[in-house]
């Protein structure tokens, strides 16, 4: 988790085969990376599946299909009973994906369009998300952020109540239970995370920013530290950590903001203790390079590493 600004997410990536690219339409792009998906993920797809989403006619459907078929010839074979297409045995995707994209695809939808009610794919549970911001009072934050503006906000917190506050918003922050903007807060001359949820009545305000308020300046956002995960010394079976987590050779190697680096600790659990001493069935993994987050100040949130900076 470094940011939502470099890590994959929203729609699929499409990307032709050098050897085969041609000049092709966006919108036909589109389709021909929906039927690669399905034929992955899925397995079968038909004509009437490319017209039933994207609304196009069943000859338009039939020249996609056919386009496919020249782009990718080994990857289908034909159901003449069914009348579907099938993935063979040579099936090689099209297009590239990370595993976050191909999941929410799943879970919510194929692409970006928000007409009509989107539907998984398959049968998925989600977590249930106990706070979600108003999406008009969200659009303000996001516009500021668009166009490098400052935002004047009103601001609960459980430490100051409400406070009236201005802020200069440069990023979204997901910690996995909710979301925040990073932003310089003008009241506390200081780079903060705001979660976005206590913020009520923004308004986008005229006024200059200065260099120091920009994200440039964010010593916190700017800094990138490498952690070292490895298996927790308590576990019985190390070896399903190293599979649940993908290590090599027993070492899980993240690069993450400072800014970040309690929210992922914390939402994964990692011992952070300086002895691995913390007890639990839910410590799967411990931070062997603990003095990598020397300075980083969010901190507080990290399993273990309060207690043991206190020795």
């Amino acid at each position: 988790m470094i940011s939502h600004d470099q890590k994959g997410g929203g729609k699929i990536g499409y990307q032709l085969p050098p050897a085969r690219a041609i000049a092709i339409a966006q919108a036909q792009k589109e389709r021909l990376a929906y039927i690669d998906f399905r034929i992955c993920f899925l397995g079968t797809i038909g004509r009437n599946d490319l017209v039933t989403r994207f609304g196009i006619k069943g000859a338009a459907a039939t020249r996609d299909m056919a386009l496919y078929r020249e782009l990718a010839p080994t990857n289908l074979r034909y159901d003449t009973k069914a009348k579907i297409y099938e993935r063979s045995e040579l099936f090689m995707p099209l297009y590239n994906a990370s595993s976050n994209q191909v999941l929410a695809a799943l879970a919510y939808g194929f692409g970006d369009d928000f007409v009509g009610t989107s539907r998984p794919l398959i049968s998925c549970e989600i977590p249930t998300q106990l706070n979600r911001p108003p999406l008009s009072m969200l659009s303000v934050l996001t516009r500021a952020i668009h166009q490098g503006k400052a935002v004047k906000i009103d601001y609960r917190s459980h430490s100051s109540g409400k406070t009236t506050r201005e802020i200069v918003p440069f990023a979204l922050v997901d910690n996995g239970l909710r979301w925040h903007i990073r932003s310089y807060d003008r009241k506390q001359s200081k780079f903060s995370d705001f979660v976005i949820t206590r913020i009520s009545n923004p308004m986008i305000i005229d006024s200059i920013i200065e260099d120091h308020e920009t994200r440039e300046s964010d010593i916190q956002w700017n800094r990138i530290l490498e952690l070292v995960l490895v298996p927790h010394p308590n576990l019985r079976h190390p070896k399903t950590a190293e599979v649940d987590y993908a290590m090599k050779n027993g070492v899980l190697n993240i690069n993450l903001r400072a800014a970040v680096a309690g929210y992922v600790l914390r939402r994964w659990n990692v011992d952070c203790s300086e002895n691995h001493s913390l007890k639990g069935p839910e410590y799967h993994l411990w931070l062997q390079n603990r003095p990598a987050l020397y300075g980083v100040e969010n901190l507080v949130i990290a399993p273990g590493y309060e207690e043991a900076g206190s020795k």
